[in-house]
């Protein structure tokens, strides 16, 4: 009879694999801009990628939406349609929490999300879900937030005035991209498609702009855009160690002069409590225009700080009034200093730059 070892009859210890979180992309942009166009596009080209789609806006004319149905009015109803090249759309009445849980008991079947928006929708509140929700974070998280923007109308859209002096939808879709798409170029002409670029410039300093006809774009440009990973070269980490020392501040927006980008960069440390103060109160309360005392309201923030007593970059991103701050690579022998981006809604640079400066210990 053959002998056997004690070790060889132990069982070897299992190795737990933690699934890998799914990205999420967001694409938003105005009635006709030609989101959907675009989610088409990526579902029929060849990227190696299982994608789910969650579909919030309905019309004709598209093969995609015509093979999907609505349930009855009020509930949530899916259907789900498998494409050729493995993906996986869905359609849904809610964009919220509860549509992305009800497709997170099918994982497996994909390994991104593509969220699209109502043309008058608010991506920022939807950014915010995977943020506030800790549960569903442990699972998903934000890759980046895609605007689709119509040339041949979007200075249309943005001169509309609203009632109680709230942002212009198409501003604000504008404001919180991290990608913009400017699509229908083909039915613009030149000097006018470079104006339009310039106003978009100067309301959004910090994302991408391409320019497609029919929404074709190299779909590599549009996914795995890593946006709010502080450890990706496109989180606009780039922007603030290489970009704002040397080029001058964005101007104000002529076309939409409320909403801004304002840059800034102030040598020193700051404590990490009186940061949080600091971003609190620019966040959430909104005071920060002293000159005609109008209200402010922050769309979106980028920052690297240095942080008394710590080694590493402080890396801050903002969307609205959510905030989310990690430490990343260290300063070395590099000079510490403070440099942020803001997009907002009446900003006072002066003011702003001045309330930080007064917390940074020289």
């Amino acid at each position: 009879m053959e002998n056997f070892d004690e070790d060889d009859e132990e069982c070897p210890d299992l190795v737990s694999v933690t699934p890998k979180k799914i990205p999420v992309t967001i694409i938003t942009g105005f009635l006709g801009s030609g989101k959907t166009t675009l989610l088409n596009y990526i579902l029929t080209e060849q990227h190696n990628k299982r994608i789910a789609v969650i579909l919030n806006e309905f019309g004709e004319g598209s093969a995609l939406e015509q093979s999907l149905t609505i349930g009855k009015e009020g509930d949530l109803y899916e259907e789900w349609l498998e494409l050729r090249n493995g993906c996986l759309c869905c359609s849904v009445k809610d964009n919220g929490v509860k549509a992305i849980e009800n497709l997170m008991e099918k994982r497996g079947k994909f390994d991104y999300i593509l969220l699209e928006t109502t043309g008058l929708a608010d991506p920022g509140p939807i950014a915010g879900i995977f943020w506030l929700d800790e549960e569903l974070c442990s699972d998903l998280y934000l890759d980046g937030i895609i605007t689709v923007v119509d040339a041949k109308y979007c200075k249309q859209y943005l001169n509309e005035k609203k009632e109680d002096d709230l942002i212009n939808e198409c501003a604000r879709q504008i404001a919180l991209a991290d990608l913009i798409i400017l699509n229908k170029c083909d039915l613009v002409e030149n000097k006018d498609l470079e104006s339009l670029h310039q106003d978009i410039r100067e309301i959004n300093g910090m994302a991408a702009i391409k320019k497609t006809t029919h929404s074709k774009i190299d779909v590599g440009l549009v996914l795995d855009l890593n946006s709010f990973d502080s450890h990706s070269k496109s989180s606009g980490l780039d922007i603030l160690e290489g970009r704002l020392g040397k080029q001058p501040l964005f101007g104000n927006n002529h076309l939409s002069p409320e909403i801004t980008t304002i840059t800034f960069e102030v040598p020193g440390n700051v404590v990490e409590a009186n940061l949080d103060l600091w971003l609190q109160e620019l966040l959430w309360e909104n005071k920060f225009n002293e000159k005609n005392k109008k209200e402010s309201k922050i769309l979106r923030l980028k920052g690297i700080f240095s942080v008394a007593g710590q080694g590493s970059r402080c890396f801050v991103q903002a969307v609205c009034e959510i905030y989310d701050k990690v430490f990343t690579a260290d300063w070395e022998n590099n000079e510490r200093i403070n440099r942020i981006i803001i997009i907002g809604k009446n900003l006072d640079n002066d003011w702003i730059k001045e309330s930080f400066r007064h917390l940074v210990e020289r």
